[in-house]
């Protein structure tokens, strides 16, 4: 993590960016998961009260919850609700106001080389130096991470053919594009094989298809063996993630999986009734049923009924409405979207 300490004024001059040992020659790199601490679903990242405010403003309000290796964790909410202030606490750039936090068992403020070594960072923006070429950028935060000549140079390539930028090596950083320059970003926190990865806004200002190779992305490291901790303002990205913590306001007003969240916040599951044309005696007969919690109707052709569990309410709304002789062409589950889901949940008293 030496080059975002110096990309950040937290440094004056190369020597003091060197937040690792000196490099040596092809050093085994020993970053990463291990047996003891790195088992699919062994605690990553916990919080138990954490706080921070800046001077009278507080940003991150009691925050509790625990991430677990194995997974993409997605922390999602509207710009400027504290999530780059919750990661920056988390890689120990800044420090809660009250509180505690470990990342791997570690408070980050107490962080020893050794133990940054097992984290990457991506942060919020482009840090790197635009007038290097892509390739420079990489050799010199390989570097910083003590990562020898010949396997530096075969981890570069890997990584960049891996994120699709190795054929754009040669150009100045400040001519690729904005893309190119989140995966540039991505690709200086992966050189050292890090356990676990945090990307703070990995696809602001990208186009949905520069967004979805991003997640490809995320997903392929998941799926290689790090834990992805990720933010978003991008509400609809909570589908891509295995964990999800929802921040408004800095405080914390879900976790859980997509689907836990999804239930939470609308009480149980959707079902809707297409194609068919819907009567008052049709809608008073589905809120009779003991599985109907709740039936939305527009008064012409769209049918929602909240139940508990759609697989049990199915047969009955479907005998219901065939003994009624009412017509339909399909009854399936309703995935309301994750923008109505987080409405539904911040509009909550």
């Amino acid at each position: 993590m030496g080059i975002i300490r110096a990309c950040n004024g937290f440094a004056d001059n190369v020597p003091a960016m060197v937040s690792t040992p000196p490099p040596v020659e092809d050093p085994p790199i020993t970053a990463g998961r291990t047996a003891a601490d790195e088992l699919w679903g062994a605690p990553m990242v916990s919080l138990e009260g954490v706080s921070k405010s800046f001077g009278e403003h507080l940003v991150v309000n009691d925050l509790s919850f625990e991430v677990r290796g194995g997974q993409i964790f997605g922390l999602i909410g509207p710009s400027g609700c504290g999530k780059t202030t919750l990661v920056k606490m988390l890689v120990g750039l800044v420090s809660p106001t009250s509180g505690r936090a470990a990342v791997r068992g570690v408070d980050p403020a107490k962080f020893t080389a050794r133990e940054r070594a097992g984290i990457g960072y991506a942060p919020q923006g482009f840090f790197l130096y635009p007038t290097l070429t892509v390739q420079e950028n990489a050799k010199f935060v390989a570097s910083l991470y003590g990562i020898g000549f010949l396997q530096r140079k075969r981890r570069i390539r890997e990584v960049l053919t891996f994120l699709e930028i190795w054929d754009a090596r040669k150009r100045l950083a400040k001519n690729i594009s904005g893309g190119m320059q989140r995966r540039l970003s991505i690709a200086c926190a992966l050189f050292h094989k890090p356990g676990l990865v945090f990307v703070d806004e990995p696809t602001s200002g990208l186009d949905p298809i520069l967004r979805a190779k991003v997640w490809d992305y995320l997903r392929q490291l998941r799926n290689e063996g790090s834990t992805v901790f990720v933010t978003t303002q991008h509400i609809d990205e909570a589908e891509y993630c295995d964990q999800v913590g929802i921040l408004n306001g800095g405080s914390l007003i879900a976790v859980g999986t997509p689907q836990e969240i999804r239930r939470s916040a609308l009480g149980g599951e959707v079902i809707a009734v297409e194609g068919g044309t819907y009567t008052r005696e049709d809608v008073v007969a589905l809120w009779e049923l003991p599985e109907v919690k709740k039936v939305d109707w527009d008064g012409r052709d769209k049918l929602r009924l909240m139940v508990d569990d759609a697989a049990t309410a199915t047969p009955a709304v479907t005998e219901v409405l065939h003994r009624r002789g009412t017509q339909f062409t399909a009854l399936m589950p309703y995935l309301p979207s994750f923008d109505e889901v987080f409405i539904e949940l911040v509009q909550r008293p």
